[in-house]
């Protein structure tokens, strides 16, 4: 049962793969490991898992043993616990597929200008104003909010949000006792990432800080900007030689894939009826995240939308997918509490 959640998980991953491979060879472009600056896979995933192991074993032990005198006992009580094989087998899997898909889709996000040579930019920034009535929603963003600490604090909740992403999918899979949570948020990522890389190549755009960097120069540099500048250095890199390239280009704005994966991790935890005040930082880093894409001129507020979109629509096909029927549109999460309780 608990292999059987990450069913449709595994497909997507091999899936992606295929799809990934074959357009790495109808493009000529190589396929990549997209981070290897942070050492190889098969180095890194293991340590990744590791570390979540460490980090959820030891403080049981040392919660278990106190006022008790036989630690070891009461860590090899905690071990067998924690690293029981049925468990085991499902972060193993679940990691693998996590990955598998993770990689396919950045370097399918990485061929987009190779396959589709448009873009879009000039039709969505047009779109931002007619939203805005005329107005740039990034330049009133730096209005009403400033360019200086304002963009500090913007640039550390979006940066957080690249540290949170892979630590919320160590913690489920391998600390969050409740499977049906676990393989529903797993594969509601996956999801995401399929449906962003779909847009990706249908609408191609680089994103206002690219379209028109001379609008964002007033903002004070941060490790946002940072970024920004190393990844254009690394498309330009990748355009210009691709195969001496060494790294993966990561620059498609539309739509927002941290918007869409906070909107799932919003509404995955609503449906899930995880903790009141999780579910309340959820939906609050939301709102930020959706400010800050804006304000640094990663994305058009086009993107914001279709990410929200694709959020909902992940989280809701992550349900079904892992074994929960729509009730009125919401999914139905098998008698509620004892859901729960079972998972």
């Amino acid at each position: 049962m608990r292999l059987s959640r990450l069913g449709f998980t595994c497909w997507l991953a091999a899936l992606t793969l295929i799809t990934a491979l074959g357009v790495a060879a109808y493009a000529g472009v190589p396929f990549r490991d997209p981070d290897t600056a942070t050492g190889p896979t098969y180095v890194r995933l293991p340590v990744i898992l590791l570390a979540a192991l460490f980090i959820d074993v030891v403080p049981r032990i040392i919660h278990r043993s106190r006022g008790r005198c036989d630690v070891s006992g009461t860590a090899g009580e905690v071990i067998r616990e924690r690293l029981a094989w049925p468990n085991m087998q499902f972060t193993l899997i679940g990691l693998v597929a996590w990955y598998t898909t993770y990689a396919s889709i950045r370097n399918l996000k990485g061929f987009v200008p190779f396959v589709n040579h448009h873009v879009y930019d000039v039709t969505l920034e047009r779109l931002d104003r007619a939203f805005m009535l005329g107005h740039d929603p990034a330049a009133l963003l730096h209005q009403l909010l400033g360019t200086g600490i304002a963009a500090q604090l913007l640039s550390f909740f979006y940066i957080a949000w690249i540290v949170l992403l892979p630590f919320s999918l160590a913690v489920a899979l391998v600390w969050h006792r409740k499977t049906f949570v676990r393989s529903w948020w797993v594969t509601a990522v996956a999801v995401d990432w399929v449906l962003g890389v779909a847009a990706n190549f249908a609408l191609p755009t680089v994103g206002p800080i690219y379209a028109d960097p001379h609008a964002f120069s007033n903002l004070v540099t941060t490790p946002t900007s940072k970024l920004q500048d190393s990844m254009w250095a690394e498309r330009m890199t990748v355009l210009a030689n691709p195969d001496a390239a060494g790294v993966v280009q990561n620059i498609a704005a539309f739509p927002s894939l941290h918007v869409a994966i906070a909107a799932t991790a919003c509404f995955v935890a609503q449906w899930a009826g995880l903790h009141k005040l999780l579910r309340v930082g959820l939906w609050i880093f939301l709102g930020i995240t959706s400010i800050a894409t804006v304000y640094f001129g990663w994305h058009y507020v086009s993107d914001v939308v279709a990410g929200l979109l694709i959020g909902v629509a992940s989280a809701w096909i992550g349900a079904i997918a892992t074994g929960h029927k729509p009730n009125g549109g919401v999914p139905e999460l098998r008698s509620g509490a004892r859901a729960l309780q079972a998972g």
